[in-house]
């Protein structure tokens, strides 16, 4: 007598059910927040998501595999349904995808694109670029290679909109 095989069995519908629950599903739950503010609050007016990761570029929208993922920083891109997109830069953070469509994007700093000036951001890059010249210790040098890299995607965002 087998005792493995009725548990495949079991097994396989239970994933027939979670994929059928997923496919059901013709809409997505946003959340979008950091400590300062929400953005999106559990937000069902939202088509597509798209975020960049450490692992690369992902355009989120119902049905999407479940991930968890940490944002590097850069644009996050919001398309509503009517078509209007919101674009707001994240310093980093996280983005989960569940099985029922639901999206928690949780970013430690975020900003409207518009609000950003690129004037401040060049003078944070350079004085990022100062402080990792003169750093005595790791931590001082890693310190001012974030300072570096976020100053860099700051700009790269505010001259191409990516």
């Amino acid at each position: 007598m087998s005792f493995v095989r009725p548990l495949l069995q079991i097994r396989n519908s239970q994933q027939q059910l979670r994929f059928i629950a997923r496919t059901m599903a013709t809409e997505m739950s946003f959340t979008f927040s950091s400590p300062a503010e929400v953005i999106y609050n559990q937000a069902k007016n939202v088509k597509q998501v798209d975020v960049s990761t450490l692992s690369g570029s992902v355009g989120l929208l119902a049905n999407h595999v479940p991930i968890l993922a940490a944002l590097k920083p850069g644009i996050v891109t919001v398309h509503e349904n009517e078509g209007k997109v919101n674009k707001y830069f994240v310093s980093s953070g996280s983005v989960a995808v569940n099985p029922d469509s639901s999206i928690q994007l949780l970013a430690e700093e975020c900003f409207a694109l518009d609000k950003l000036d690129l004037k401040s951001a060049q003078e944070q890059l350079s004085e990022g670029q100062k402080l990792l010249s003169s750093a005595s210790n790791e931590r001082q040098k890693a310190e001012a290679q974030i300072t570096i890299e976020t100053a860099e995607a700051v700009i790269r965002a505010i001259q191409s909109g990516v």
